[in-house]
């Protein structure tokens, strides 16, 4: 019982998110077809914002997904971690691989069992996917329903939605000290190079610490 509480309420929570990534994109004048292919197929929080926030800014296609696909790779250390647990075979492998996110992952190794552990990884995987798209739907429509976003606001969604994500992921000391040289490094190559390639750097910057630490 424990586990399906949490995984509702986890895919509930993150899934509700997925309007701001509908209102974001639908503002960076993508469609509500384009956006919601983003959500399904795409379906990484961090990877999408990544996508619509470089296009928004003028980036190429290229930097958008090299951006997203750097964004990206902790889904495939999360798989690594799973695959003992999960152990999977066939398409059940590929559809293991999309559900493998932060969520999904968090919940499942929160668990004692292994029984435990994949039912929260589908569970709260399943949900998640479910409720994500249904509010991607609703964001983009009901952002392309009030005209102009940039009129209302939602041209800062991308942004908002970027802090939104990293802020309850800095827990002591050395993650702000990398957030900070993260910014300042953003900054400070913004005016310099074209959209995208500041965000890879400070991902990059991040790698490096990592593998140093």
């Amino acid at each position: 019982m424990s586990v399906k509480r949490d995984s509702f309420s986890v895919s509930l929570t993150v899934g509700a998110y997925g309007s701001a990534f509908g209102a974001a994109a639908v503002a960076a004048n993508f469609s509500v077809l384009q956006t919601c292919l983003l959500s399904l197929l795409l379906f990484s929080g961090a990877s999408q914002f990544a996508v619509v926030g470089v296009i928004a800014a003028g980036g190429t296609p290229i930097s958008a997904i090299a951006t997203s696909t750097l964004l990206g790779t902790r889904n495939g250390l999360y798989g690594l971690r799973l695959a003992p647990i999960l152990k999977l075979h066939g398409w059940r492998r590929f559809l293991g691989a999309h559900l493998t996110i932060d969520e999904s992952t968090g919940v499942a190794l929160a668990q004692n069992k292994d029984d435990d552990m994949r039912r929260g990884f589908w569970y709260t995987g399943v949900g998640v996917f479910i409720f994500w798209n249904l509010f991607t739907l609703a964001g983009a429509l009901g952002a392309q329903a009030i005209g102009d976003p940039a009129a209302w606001g939602l041209d800062a969604a991308v942004p908002a939605a970027f802090l939104g994500l990293l802020w309850p992921r800095l827990t002591d000391r050395k993650a702000w000290v990398l957030a900070g040289f993260a910014i300042l490094l953003a900054l400070s190559l913004t005016p310099l190079v074209p959209a995208g390639v500041p965000i890879i750097s400070c991902a990059l910057l991040a790698v490096i610490i990592g593998w140093r630490r």
